[in-house]
């Protein structure tokens, strides 16, 4: 029975988002039973936030779902999940502010935020065009040879659009992170003792952004490789 050498490339990024999904829910899921002492709800933290940042154009609206949250910067929209909206937990608070610092991060401007909306659409293509071209890459190569392997060169292309969707993503996610912890401790909406636990949330999301990255990078190292076997 034959084994693909190259999916050890992969295993280590697998391990680590099987390990950051878990990390992620159990945190959340900890903190989400532990109150702030001002009683701050999501929604509360994020309006406020916006207001100390003189935003006054992005609203803010729940969303169904569980961990759902996201900004929208076409319609300037912060939504906040059920769990997070009119919660009043350390992670309903963490997680409004990292949001609102996406918001935030529109507003001044922030390069890499550019840069990630700018390459959305060629890298939403590409994740749904890669896999197709590269597989029917593999099977014509064996036959027709130059029109398969013309597939996987294209295939690869494209996933490397995703590749660098994923590497811009980590800064924007951390400096989202960084931005909320430095906001909710500058204005007191947490206390000391407070912004450890949301911090713990915030960086157990961001170790999800790691393995996504990871998962990318391993996946185009393989790829190359096969294809060069293919040569």
């Amino acid at each position: 029975m034959y084994f693909d050498t190259t999916y050890l490339l992969v295993l280590p990024a697998i391990i680590l988002a099987i390990y950051a999904q878990h990390k992620v829910s159990s945190t959340y899921r900890k903190f989400s039973g532990v109150r702030n002492k001002k009683g701050y709800t999501g929604a509360d933290v994020a309006r406020q936030l916006l207001l100390t940042s003189n935003i006054r154009d992005v609203r803010v609206e729940p969303i169904a779902g569980n961990l759902t949250d996201h900004y929208d910067p076409r319609d300037k929209v912060l939504r906040l999940s059920e769990g997070v909206y009119n919660s009043v937990s350390l992670s309903a608070v963490g997680i409004a502010a990292h949001e609102t610092g996406h918001a935030i991060q529109h507003d001044k401007g922030y390069a890499p935020l550019e840069i990630r909306n700018t390459i959305v659409p060629a890298a939403n293509i590409g994740s749904k065009l890669a896999f197709p071209l590269i597989f029917l890459g593999f099977i014509l190569s064996s036959g027709t040879g130059s029109i398969g392997m013309l597939m996987i060169n294209i295939g690869i292309l494209l996933f490397s659009l995703t590749v660098l969707f994923q590497l811009v993503t980590l800064p924007v996610e951390f400096n989202a992170s960084n931005r909320a912890i430095e906001l909710l401790g500058e204005y007191h909406y947490l206390t000391e003792d407070e912004l450890g636990p949301a911090k713990k949330v915030l960086s157990a999301a961001a170790l999800t952004y790691v393995a996504a990255a990871l998962t990318a990078i391993s996946n185009l190292a393989r790829f190359i490789l096969l294809s060069n076997r293919r040569r």
